[in-house]
């Protein structure tokens, strides 16, 4: 049995909800389990047209779309009652750090409030099995030791979107000691915490891998800014496929650890600065960049996971090195400006990853 095959033995005809299915992690997520035959219900903000959602036209092979705000509990609620999905993966939120600080009631509104929707939500329905939330490597407190962070060490968010992430945290762990632990979902909930991810499709503002295929398509100048900052890189398919580890042994009971978040981190070789991305797409493909000093906002200058915990107990791996996650992710953009679907360089590039020794 090949490793599709294997992934279809759980996936098929399995019903998933997921939320932000229109986002760039959303839309990879929507078309990986469309390969796998799974019965797909998602709920979302309207797709923007420059999107991989838009692009690759998945809405067509997904069973029902709501597109809404994750603050409408009551239409959430009567969505997820309508479809009953066995598995939920959270991705709605406000992702972006310099938006937050643009948009910080939005920000806290959507990524605190939407969880705490979701959350209640599900403590009405027996039918769901597994629940994966989706936060960020953006939540621990930074010290000065330069460390590898696990998920037992402490929280802490400088910048709107972290702490709201952070906000997250805190609430889910509350609803599971106060509502879940005595319930059908205990050891069934989960926040899943991945790093700086990259990858073909990505057409978001203010993100280094975007921002250089746009100047590489249109030939601009583009500010790299931060450019020593450290951060965990790592192609999207690796954090996608720890989320799918995770759902599917929480599905079948099998957690056996008491704490509840999940690193999905790259391995260390691939904890590299801004100004190193940069040099390396530039050997692959030209072009023209400046480096931007005396940044306005703060962002954090090293962040680095300890992912041991999924690797001992979800026997989950990153596959991708760096080179070959921005490799990768360059030939998306390459094979779709040439005439490939959106959708099927996806699929092409999601059996590359599992097929992957």
């Amino acid at each position: 049995m090949d490793s599709k095959e294997k992934l279809k033995k759980f996936w098929k005809n399995k019903k998933v909800f997921i939320t932000g299915h229109t986002g760039f992690k959303g839309s990879w997520l929507s078309i990986i389990l469309n390969s796998l035959n799974s019965e797909i219900h998602g709920y979302s903000l309207k797709p923007k047209k420059n999107s991989l959602y838009s692009k690759s036209k998945i809405e067509k092979e997904i069973s029902s779309n709501t597109y809404a705000n994750i603050n409408n509990k009551i239409k959430l609620k009567n969505k997820i009652y309508s479809c009953k999905p066995e598995i939920i993966f959270h991705l709605a939120a406000q992702p972006l750090v310099l938006e937050s600080y643009k948009k910080p009631f939005e920000t806290f509104n959507t990524n605190i409030n939407g969880t705490l929707n979701l959350l209640e939500c599900i403590r009405e329905f027996s039918f769901i099995k597994s629940v994966v939330i989706i936060t960020t490597d953006k939540v621990y407190k930074i010290d000065k030791k330069n460390k590898n962070y696990k998920e037992t060490d402490e929280l802490g968010g400088l910048d709107p979107y972290s702490s709201s992430k952070v906000g997250v945290e805190i609430l889910v762990n509350s609803y599971i000691k106060s509502y879940f632990c005595n319930s059908n979902l205990k050891n069934r909930i989960s926040t899943a915490r991945a790093g700086n991810v990259i990858g073909g499709g990505d057409f978001s503002d203010n993100r280094l891998l975007p921002d250089i295929i746009n100047s590489i398509n249109n030939g601009t100048n583009l500010l790299i800014r931060n450019p020593g900052h450290i951060r965990p890189w790592q192609h999207v398919l690796d954090p996608l496929m720890g989320y799918l580890a995770l759902a599917e042994k929480q599905y079948k009971n099998k957690i056996t650890v008491n704490e509840h978040s999940w690193n999905f981190g790259p391995n260390k070789n691939s904890f590299k600065k801004v100004i190193d991305i940069v040099k390396y797409v530039k050997r692959l493909k030209n072009f023209k960049y400046t480096l931007k000093k005396n940044n306005k906002f703060k962002e954090t200058n090293i962040l680095k996971l300890n992912s041991i915990k999924a690797k001992n107990n979800l026997k989950w791996i990153s596959k991708w090195n760096l080179n070959q996650s921005l490799e990768n992710t360059i030939d998306w953009n390459s094979g779709t400006k040439n005439g490939t679907s959106s959708k099927n360089m996806c699929e092409r590039q999601f059996l590359m990853y599992i097929n992957k020794k």
